[in-house]
């Protein structure tokens, strides 16, 4: 009998209990019109950014780094996280919570600050990343020249840069590294002149040497004939006669110019030893004095 009368007075109070209708829905109206505002403002910023500003963006990188996907890659994802950033603050303030990011403004920046003290070297490293990414003369494929050493560069990230060396090892060099010192290219910069010195001895005709080595250049693969090739006496030695002679060849690798060294060194060696000169003589010395030979059974 209690149960009974218990559950008819549960079934007249639910049947007393209006349901929601629109008037109680009013109280969560300001609430969606600042989650709408939000999401405008967010969608709007993350759309053009991604849809328009990306696109340029990425052909710019790909257009002045075209073998370096890596990256095309770390460019595009830095971008898209700075753009949500970005979204999220403009929606933000949109929503009406712009005097909340005013008055957080002291704490963000002493929290920037902190950041920054202790990431100082990884953000330094990304400032030289971006400055090597917008440099049109440095790219991956390029043989380069610092103060630790050489090689040809193999990926630019926005923090490192890898370069393989002449041995084969893979270099990671800190960006900063790169913009704070001189770089050299010598390399892949339209023609590039060799330099190779040989040494004769005194009785050679110099003026038939000159012509000779003049005449091999010019018979050598790769070597240019516009600018032509040149011979120069260069020092007077000791023991012989140093012979300088410069040539030409066309946007060369490193590679390229161990080749045509190589090449036009046999030449010229076999060249000279045919015309009967004599390449790198031997050093002469004359000596003077007396030696004196002792019995080693003497000194017992």
């Amino acid at each position: 009998m209690t149960t009974g009368i218990i559950t008819a007075a549960t079934v007249l109070r639910q049947a007393s209990e209006p349901d929601p209708g629109p008037e109680e829905l009013t109280v969560f109206w300001p609430l969606l019109v600042q989650l709408g505002w939000f999401l405008a403002g967010f969608s709007a910023v993350v759309l053009i950014g991604w849809l328009v500003v990306q696109p340029v963006l990425r052909r710019a990188v790909r257009r002045r780094n075209r073998n370096n996907p890596t990256l095309q890659a770390a460019v595009v994802l830095y971008f898209r996280l700075l753009v949500v950033l970005v979204g999220t603050l403009v929606g933000v303030a949109l929503a009406g919570y712009g005097e909340l990011l005013g008055d957080s403004a002291l704490v963000i920046s002493a929290v920037a600050l902190a950041v920054g003290i202790a990431a100082r070297e990884v953000i330094g490293s990304l400032v030289s990343g971006v400055a090597l990414v917008l440099d049109p003369e440095f790219n991956v494929g390029d043989h380069i020249k610092w103060n630790g050493g050489e090689g040809t560069v193999q990926s630019i990230a926005l923090r490192i840069t890898r370069v393989e060396t002449a041995a084969g090892e893979l270099v990671t060099i800190p960006n900063t590294i790169l913009t704070a010192h001189e770089i050299t290219r010598p390399y892949g910069r339209g023609n590039h002149r060799i330099v190779q010195e040989l040494r004769v001895g005194y009785e050679s005709d110099l003026d038939d040497v000159l012509c000779q080595l003049i005449e091999v250049a010019g018979e050598t693969e790769g070597i240019l004939t516009d600018p032509p090739p040149a011979a120069y006496v260069d020092e007077l030695g000791d023991d012989a006669v140093s012979v300088r002679v410069h040539y030409w060849i066309t946007d060369p690798t490193r590679r390229d110019v161990f080749a045509v060294r190589s090449a036009y060194a046999r030449a010229a060696k076999d060249r000279l030893e045919a015309e009967g000169i004599n390449v790198s003589p031997p050093a002469e010395r004359e000596l003077s004095g007396r030696i004196r030979l002792s019995d080693p059974s003497e000194r017992e």
